[in-house]
């Protein structure tokens, strides 16, 4: 057994265990950015249903995102998004849009 051949292959095999390791890497911040783009739909669509449910219950649309949340339990955690909620009328449906802030 020769004691030069050792080298190249712990070459190979550390090569290897960087690409592997640059694969998992990307493939965790892939999904990362999966789950935050459900949870910022999840969050836009919650908020509608809850405009609607308070429109079927009260026939108006709720006038501000703060009446949603203290009345018909809609959470927005400010640290992750920011929400705008446009009112035209209290019969025509809010315009919602979320935006990540990571």
């Amino acid at each position: 057994m020769r004691s030069g051949s050792f080298l190249p292959g712990a070459a190979v095999s550390g090569a290897l265990l960087i690409i592997v390791l640059a694969v998992g890497i990307f493939g965790l911040r892939l999904a990362d950015g999966a789950r935050a783009e459900e949870s910022r739909r999840v969050l836009a669509d919650s908020i509608r249903r809850a405009a609607v449910s308070c429109y079927a219950i009260e026939g108006r649309y709720p006038d501000t995102l703060a009446y949603l949340t203290d009345n018909y339990g809609v959470y927005v955690d400010e640290t992750e998004y920011a929400v705008f909620y446009e009112v035209f009328a209290s019969n025509i449906m809010p315009d919602v849009t979320v935006i990540g802030l990571r």
